[in-house]
């Protein structure tokens, strides 16, 4: 067994097929899929269980994959520590982040890039549930999310902007005041929800409950420019955050008159030991990027 098997399975677990871990890896999916064949046959058991409509990990192979993602990470923090000694830092950083949330993310990055042009930085997108268990699982080395309490134990945290929500509305659309609203008057308008698992969503959701306000959605959208084109076209209203929602100036915008819902934005690591070229990246994210 060797490093190589360790990442062509790891890639095919990430990726969820041999095609697309071929992709990953730059090469062909006869090579993906003989490497795995080869690692099965000398382990003498399926680490995937293969159909025509899908690939998954069997019980050997769900016990592989975090192992083999410790070997990966020891041999990279092998290598780093040796361009250190060199007085060069290479390497691959795996972010991630949640849609919409960037708070000068590109900067920090655009930073570390020019200090550090051969760490190569791998951005990953999903919901933060997703993303939390990632990082537990060391597929991603930090992320730039926004969790609640519950969701940080077991984590290292550090706050990056603390975010008030607005309401975004079609400009044709009328409200009671000029500037403000209130949950219940929100709630009595179409209503366009994201769907449960996003950070939004469950701050929308703990400010509703505090506010003894129901809501029922008339549309539940996974993706922000799919919400927004919904209010540009006044099917319904929709509760984000104001820096994502001034990247649609063409929406009228309302504050809630009392208690917004509101959402904590924070740079995210598992404990542990942090590799050279993370570390690099985490002194460029800080809290005055946003």
């Amino acid at each position: 067994m060797d490093l190589r098997q360790m990442e062509v399975v790891v890639a095919v677990a990430e990726e969820g097929g041999f095609t697309a871990a071929a992709r990953r890896l730059h090469v062909v999916q006869s090579a993906v899929s003989g490497t795995v064949r080869a690692l099965e046959k000398e382990m003498g058991t399926r680490l995937f269980d293969r159909t025509t409509h899908r690939v998954a990990l069997t019980p050997a192979g769900e016990a592989f994959v975090p192992a083999a993602r410790a070997a990966l990470r020891a041999a990279e923090q092998a290598r780093a520590a040796v361009d250190v000694a060199r007085g060069e830092l290479r390497g691959q950083v795996t972010v991630g982040t949640m849609q919409g949330v960037w708070v000068g993310l590109h900067r920090a990055l655009a930073r570390l890039r020019a200090e550090h042009p051969r760490v190569v930085v791998r951005l990953r997108q999903g919901p933060v549930a997703d993303i939390r268990e990632a990082l537990r699982d060391g597929s991603v080395d930090l992320a730039v999310v926004a969790l609640d309490r519950q969701q940080q134990r077991g984590l290292l945290v550090r706050p990056l902007v603390r975010e008030e929500m607005v309401l975004a509305a079609s400009p044709v659309r009328g409200f009671a005041q000029d500037d403000q609203v209130t949950f219940a008057e929100a709630a009595r308008m179409p209503f366009i929800d994201f769907t449960p698992g996003w950070a939004i969503r469950s701050a929308v959701d703990r400010a509703f409950r505090a506010a003894l306000v129901e809501r029922v959605p008339a549309f539940e959208v996974n993706d922000i420019v799919a919400a927004s084109e919904l209010v540009r076209h006044d099917l319904g209203v929709c509760v984000i955050p104001e820096s994502i929602a001034v990247r649609f100036p063409d929406l009228a915008l309302r504050r809630f008159v009392r208690n917004p819902p509101r959402w904590h934005v924070m740079v995210v690591r598992p404990r542990g030991e942090t590799p050279p070229a993370t570390a690099a990246l985490l002194r460029h994210i800080t809290p005055t990027a946003a």
